[in-house]
């Protein structure tokens, strides 16, 4: 006997809620009708369904996610970063509570005591006909993230292959849930031909009828919401093999409207902005932001990551600033509007002559202009360079704080973690240094706002 198994699969959908009630529509549709005709069939999330840059995921904390997941009928998610390392342990940890699906992700865990009990390694679905079907799962390794947040995080490709041979015997299909990019899905699909097939995510690539690698079959659905993944196996019961597998992307926004479909993500976003209107502060006076010059509003930044971090200077993009600071009440909606980057701070120690070349690259005239996607920006332009608390002399010498640098020693300073990457400094990723975590840019100004505003 031949049986039909379908999964339909979403990626990255980072809280782009846009095309989410046709989607949510057109699947508990076909999955009602693949019921009626006898057919076993799932829904999975491969990470990224939340984005803290959305306002009614902000104002939730990612539990509005959650509401939506459940309410669109998911079988099983795994985790992306934006889930695992943007929020605080407690947040995570609490964050799945509500959930009516499972939650896999196999490298991942708690630091101390237990785990939460969503977090589950692999979990073992079974179709109307009896066939069992492992689903594993495991995230991307921001290894240092998720050790400031007090979570342990095993090598992936490692953890998949052990439960994958570990659940060929239990299992007749074994399915893996990827928040790791393709060259990992690439590499996995090589290493571990056990793995039927590989939902991929993270790099936000698109594969339009999927790619097989050593018999392995890897999905890729892009970002935002832009497809719905619809995987269709076809497995021998006689044989106990899979003989036919085949994936394609539905474009969402060829799907047919649904009723009153701008009303419910009008609603989202209406709900983000009701939780977050609340007063954080007053101020005496507006605080203007430049993209390519120094600003007010720049300068009470610097101040407060130089007060959060203690370092001895700073250096950020000035087009991290979305919008100015308002004079007047000051509301938590307004702090998000302004920095709505998944962005935390970082401190750097470098030396007299690393501090000198930071500098001289922070002058490169390309770098305003650029349109930077991605690194947890989630501005328009990159904006100009700027640097508080060192300059140099004309006669090169540095100068911290006024002051001439001692060439003995190390100091510190304090960047977006966005730099730590390699991209644009590529000493920076070698050097030592140290997340300044949970908090986002949002939350630092909100912390320094209410201690320097306060008459």
């Amino acid at each position: 006997m031949l049986e039909k198994i379908h999964v339909f699969h979403t990626n990255d959908l980072h809280s782009h809620f846009k095309y989410w009630p046709r989607m949510q529509s057109h699947v508990k549709e076909m999955r009602t009708k693949l019921t009626n005709m006898g057919e076993t069939s799932y829904l999975f999330d491969v990470g990224d369904h939340l984005d803290r840059s959305n306002i009614y995921t902000e104002a939730t904390v990612g539990k509005g996610n959650v509401k939506l997941l459940n309410e669109a009928g998911y079988d099983v998610v795994t985790i992306g970063n934006n889930e695992g390392i943007t929020l605080s342990h407690e947040e995570l940890y609490h964050l799945y509570d509500g959930a009516a699906f499972d939650v896999v992700v196999a490298n991942v865990n708690a630091s101390h005591g237990t785990n939460p009990a969503w977090m589950k390694p692999y979990v073992v679905l079974t179709t109307a006909y009896g066939t069992k079907i492992a689903v594993i799962a495991a995230t991307a390794m921001f290894e240092i993230y998720y050790k400031e947040l007090n979570w342990e995080i095993d090598e992936a490709r490692n953890s998949l292959i052990h439960l994958a041979y570990q659940l060929r015997k239990e299992v007749d299909i074994i399915v893996c849930l990827s928040h790791l990019g393709i060259t990992e899905d690439e590499l996995l699909a090589e290493e571990c031909p056990e793995i039927d097939v590989i939902f991929g995510s993270h790099t936000h690539h698109v594969l339009p009828n999927g790619k097989l690698i050593n018999g392995v079959l890897l999905t890729g659905g892009g970002k935002f919401g832009q497809y719905t993944g619809h995987l269709v196996l076809e497995y021998d019961k006689k044989m106990r093999k899979i003989v036919e597998k085949e994936d394609f992307l539905i474009h969402n926004k060829d799907l047919p409207t649904v009723k009153n479909e701008h009303e419910i993500v009008q609603f989202l976003e209406d709900e983000g902005k009701r939780l977050l209107d609340k007063p954080v502060f007053t101020t005496e006076k507006s605080y203007n932001k430049e993209w390519f010059h120094y600003s007010q509003l720049s300068d009470l930044f610097a101040r407060a990551i130089l007060e959060k971090s203690g370092a001895d200077c700073a250096l950020f993009n000035a087009g991290i600033f979305l919008d100015g600071l308002p004079k007047g009440t000051v509301t938590a909606l307004d702090l998000h509007r302004i920095f709505p980057h998944p962005i935390n701070l970082c401190t750097i120690e470098l030396s007299v002559a690393e501090m000198k070349e930071i500098f001289q690259q922070s002058k490169n005239e390309e770098w305003p202009y650029i349109e930077l996607k991605g690194l947890g920006f989630r501005g328009v332009i990159f904006g100009k360079m700027l640097t508080y608390g060192f300059s140099m002399n004309e006669d090169r010498q540095l100068l911290i704080n006024g002051k001439l640098a001692d060439n003995d020693r190390i100091y510190k300073l304090v960047t977006l973690d966005l730099f730590t990457f390699g991209y644009f400094y590529p000493s920076f990723k070698y050097a030592k240094k140290k997340y300044i975590l949970p908090e986002f840019l949002r939350n630092i100004m909100i912390d320094y706002g209410q201690r320097f505003f306060k008459h």
